[in-house]
């Protein structure tokens, strides 16, 4: 970030330090606005999204702080003394030693307009959310690629959902209107040279071993072409599925052919190199190609926090098309993480559905037996049950 005039600096270094840098615009807003807040304290109920932590320096938010925690004077007083002026210094330099008197006089000075607060403190949200953006963006950058990580994969999309997290809390104090995706150019895509000696072993003991064993290649749904490093390797692998949903003939003879009847030939490679790659399988191919797929999602997380750090970057992109271009950016990385899960997941264990037994056939036919009521006074005094008398014959059965 580019080096602002710090007020928390010794008093007598604050005029000789080389200005390197020259200020953002967000350094004269946050002055701008304390300069406000400080001529005319009851603009403080005009501002609204902002804390202490929203300003770029860290002595403007000391002072921020307390300007919000003491009472506002009377406007009358106010005109007439310093003395709410000297209690906000007080309390201010007890995190900001820095601060003087003068730098205050200063904020007052600078300050255009101080009705015009409401406008400066929506600037100063405006810079915050794009630096929030950008940590958030940058630590999912570094998490993509750390090879210390024990568990790589679920480290890296805890970091994509904070970082969504963050881009909803934005969307929520930015209403959506109606409005373009950012111009920022996307950076180039890091997946060839994401471990890429490794990856290309990965992607040929794949092809060789889902071409010996073709049947395993119609449970592997979950990964794609788009999930290898090299354009040729992905190539065959759509050979491989197309082959398998045909129900066609799988070998390394029959891949050979379906790749010339798709161009991969034309790119230069030979038929025997071909042949050769794919007739050495080795392990299992839904290993192969859970290697595969667990690379490609940490690549897409690494480019995904890549593009939404070139968005905070350009200082042109606004809030809207923040908003809309990181949605965009984690939309890409939520499809390959759903084919991780499904990869990844185990399989759902399903249960034969309860079969009611058949009824005698007497008793589909004729419905349920019924019983005929029982006598109170024939009751069987040994065994706890009660007795039931045989009905006599019906009348019409009776010989008479």
């Amino acid at each position: 970030m580019p080096r602002t005039p710090d007020p928390d600096a010794p008093e007598d270094d604050l005029d000789d330090l080389p200005d390197t840098h020259p200020p953002q615009p967000v350094y004269y807003a946050e002055q701008a606005l304390l300069g406000a807040l400080l001529l005319e304290p009851h603009r403080l109920n005009n501002v609204a999204g902002i804390e202490p932590d929203s300003f770029s320096n860290y002595a403007h938010g000391a002072l921020f702080s307390a300007i919000r925690a003491l009472p506002a004077p009377n406007p009358n007083q106010h005109a007439q003394d310093t003395s709410w002026l000297n209690a906000v210094l007080t309390a201010a330099r007890e995190h900001a030693r820095g601060l003087t008197a003068s730098y205050l006089h200063t904020l007052v000075q600078v300050c255009p307009w101080p009705k015009h607060a409401s406008a400066y403190a929506r600037m100063i949200e405006t810079e915050h959310a794009r630096r929030t953006l950008r940590a958030h963006a940058e630590r999912l950058t570094l998490t993509a690629t750390d090879a210390t990580l024990p568990h790589p994969v679920p480290d890296t999309l805890a970091e994509a959902d904070a970082l969504a997290y963050a881009v909803d809390d934005i969307a929520a104090r930015f209403p959506a209107h109606s409005g373009s995706l950012p111009r920022t150019p996307a950076p180039p895509s890091a997946t060839n040279s994401h471990n890429n000696e490794e990856a290309v072993e990965e992607e040929r003991l794949l092809l060789a071993t889902a071409t010996a064993h073709p049947a395993d290649v119609e449970q592997m749904r979950w990964l794609t072409a788009d999930d290898f490093t090299q354009p040729l390797h992905a190539g065959l692998w759509q050979c491989l599925t197309a082959l398998a949903r045909r129900r066609a003939p799988v070998d390394p003879v029959t891949v050979l052919w379906e790749a010339q009847q798709r161009g991969l030939l034309a790119s230069g490679a030979e038929p025997t190199e071909l042949l050769d790659l794919l007739g050495a399988p080795a392990g299992s191919a839904e290993y192969w190609g859970e290697r595969i797929l667990r690379r490609s999602v940490l690549a897409t997380a690494h480019h995904v926090g890549l593009r939404i750090g070139a968005f905070t970057d350009d200082p042109a992109t606004t809030p809207y098309q923040l908003i809309l271009g990181s949605r965009r950016a984690l939309a890409d990385l939520s499809a390959v993480r759903a084919r991780w899960h499904h990869a990844t997941s185990p399989a759902p264990t399903t249960t034969p559905a309860r079969t009611r037994a058949a009824p005698p056939p007497g008793l589909a036919r004729h419905g349920p037996r019924r019983h005929p009521p029982v006598s109170p006074a024939d009751p069987e005094p040994a065994g706890g049950r009660t007795r039931v008398r045989a009905r006599p014959p019906a009348e019409a059965s009776m010989p008479s």
